[in-house]
């Protein structure tokens, strides 16, 4: 697996849960956005084992409802556990990112003066 799956492996639920807050989504049109967005790592099989787990945390629901074309869908909606998760996941890269991009960077000499 490369370095850029297994990173994006740690952060696709956050990203996810950050589509599905905009809007509410089926699988397809989820994939599509992400790849819209840059991530065209993410693909169907790798959206609905996360779309199933995110179900399972009771982080969102799913609705079968009739489509304008084709088949009835299943569209996602974030609960309120959701939202507080989201909220976390938001917290949490927010105390990686900078830090881990700092030393990426090579702007930080590691504090052992």
């Amino acid at each position: 697996m490369s370095v850029r799956s297994e990173l994006l492996k740690g952060i696709l639920d956050g990203c996810v849960l950050a589509v599905i807050e905009k809007e509410t989504v089926y699988g397809y049109e989820l994939s599509a956005k992400l790849q819209q967005l840059g991530l065209d790592d993410v693909s169907e099989g790798t959206i609905y084992p996360v779309l199933l787990r995110l179900q399972k945390n009771n982080w969102i629901t799913g609705e079968m409802r009739a489509s304008e074309s084709g088949p009835r869908r299943k569209y996602y909606t974030l609960t309120e556990e959701g939202k507080e998760a989201l909220a976390f996941i938001r917290s949490e890269w927010g105390k990686l990112a900078m830090p881990v991009n700092a030393l990426l960077k090579g702007e930080t000499d590691g504090g052992d003066d």
